[in-house]
């Protein structure tokens, strides 16, 4: 089992955009050929919540802040994920962790180090 490996975070002023990419390198084991690989955020002081995820089967969920603003997408044959944000505000600033589930066995997490986003007005 290997690392997720995140970036796409930076600075941008409101109303820009930011593509999130977050790659999982070293999960190819049969354990992780059915995943679901996702994208969650979590404010300073606040709680980590889901932001949106996508399964290998191309079942996306997103967080209702995140309709109509973010799309994920993913290339399962490189096992990556992106997040493309849009219409960004100051509020979305914070860090983005980057999950991978097993729907194998869904005891099987791992988690990205978080990219930080920053909005400003």
């Amino acid at each position: 089992q290997g690392r997720l490996v995140e970036s796409g975070g930076g600075l941008v002023a409101a109303g820009g955009s930011l593509r999130l990419s977050c790659s999982a390198p070293g999960f190819s084991t049969s354990l992780w050929r059915s995943n679901v690989m996702g994208w969650y955020f979590q404010a300073p002081g606040k709680q980590r919540d889901l932001v949106a995820e996508i399964s290998t089967g191309g079942r996306r969920t997103y967080a209702d802040s995140a309709k109509g603003r973010f799309t994920i997408s993913r290339e399962n044959g490189k096992n990556t994920v992106y997040l493309q944000m849009n219409s960004l505000k100051p509020e979305d600033t914070g860090v983005y962790y980057c999950k991978i589930t097993s729907l194998i066995r869904e005891s099987y997490v791992t988690w990205g180090q978080g990219t930080q986003v920053t909005v400003s007005s």
